[in-house]
């Protein structure tokens, strides 16, 4: 007889770069985040996939909008740290299960593989888990160089992100403060379109960036300039 084993649900918390490569490759093997974790969990030891780097917790200013589903705030906009959820066997240390993702993504691009041996030498064991450090220290400097570079990039965005005026754009000055042209200039449609293509980019709901407001307020300057 089998014994079921109850699940708990793990909040994992992550860049939104990381968030959003788990993601896609869950949804290229057509399984769930849980499924990427647990296959790794199950066939990697413990010990093997701590030798592999933890991509850590979403960076300063990384932030994600949802919309609260229940208590008295339902249907509010929330900003949020970026996380992934998946329900596995409880016991794990959050950190374990962020490297075993981090792992399915190492091993999906096909670079990096890992051997699984039994064997009863520690020793034997030992020199493998050292071997696998050495392996995958270039995966982890690359990683981390991707990751300043995502840290310095998010600076520079948060800094360029115009604040969504209080009354809406209510004329021609609004609208250029908006898409980002001084108010004595003169854009012709051309530019304008090609600035508003270009803002719509970062600040459509769908990006890392969206904001509802913002993307409102971008189409209304939009309306006006072209009127």
């Amino acid at each position: 007889m089998t014994t079921k084993t109850r699940k708990q649900s793990y909040t994992i918390p992550c860049s939104s770069v990381f968030r959003d490569m788990v993601s896609k490759l869950a949804e290229r093997r057509s399984v769930n985040v849980a499924d990427l974790a647990r296959s790794v969990l199950l066939v990697v030891p413990e010990d093997v996939i701590r030798s592999f780097p933890d991509p850590g917790g979403p960076p300063p200013g990384d932030r994600e909008e949802t919309v609260l589903k229940s208590g008295p705030s339902a249907g509010r906009p929330w900003r949020r740290k970026p996380r992934l959820q998946a329900r596995l066997s409880p016991g794990y240390d959050v950190s374990v299960v962020r490297r075993a993702l981090n792992l399915a993504l190492i091993l999906d691009d096909g670079q990096h593989t890992v051997r699984i041996q039994n064997s009863q030498d520690d020793a034997e064991q030992e020199t493998k888990a050292t071997a696998a450090k050495k392996e995958n220290r270039a995966s982890q400097e690359k990683w981390q160089e991707m990751r300043q570079e995502m840290e310095r990039l998010q600076a520079i965005v948060s800094v360029l992100l115009f604040a969504p005026l209080s009354g809406g754009v209510m004329g021609r000055a609004d609208a250029l403060h908006v898409l980002g042209f001084a108010p004595s200039e003169m854009p012709d449609k051309s530019t304008v379109r090609a600035r508003f293509r270009m803002l719509a980019t970062i600040h459509h709901p769908d990006s890392n960036y969206g904001n509802h407001q913002r993307m409102s307020q971008l189409n209304a300057a939009m309306d006006l300039l072209n009127a």
